[in-house]
């Protein structure tokens, strides 16, 4: 019960990673509200950073996939364990920038500690 639970979550997650990536790779306008202060959107060299983290967070969500429909739920665990750094690494990017705390832990952190959360879950 705790692993098909913990797999929909997982499911769930990966829904949520690839809509972020083709939300930021169709507008990357849409990658302001999340935490960087005054991500200058409409600057040639910084679209180019942001489809680069737009492809980032596709293929991750992809490769969750990939795991959920063809590995075992401890391969999906480990997964999304090593994945949630991520997120954690999103984190430190904005609080780097002097982005918004709230941003910072109540988002990216949040983020990674329901991913290294579910990945243990499948473990059990």
């Amino acid at each position: 019960m705790i692993t098909t639970v913990a797999t929909v979550l997982a499911g769930l997650i990966g829904v949520g990673i690839l809509f972020i990536g083709l939300n930021v790779f169709r507008a990357p306008r849409a990658a302001a509200g999340f935490g960087i202060p005054g991500t200058p959107t409409e600057d040639p060299t910084f679209r180019a950073w942001l489809t680069v983290k737009a492809d980032r967070d596709i293929v991750a969500g992809l490769l969750l996939f990939l795991v959920l429909f063809a590995g075992t739920p401890h391969l999906l665990g480990g997964y999304l364990l090593v994945a949630a750094l991520m997120p954690v690494a999103d984190a430190l990017i904005v609080l780097r920038s002097k982005g918004p705390k709230a941003t910072a832990y109540g988002v990216h952190a949040a983020t990674a500690a329901i991913m290294a959360a579910v990945g243990v879950l499948l473990f059990l």
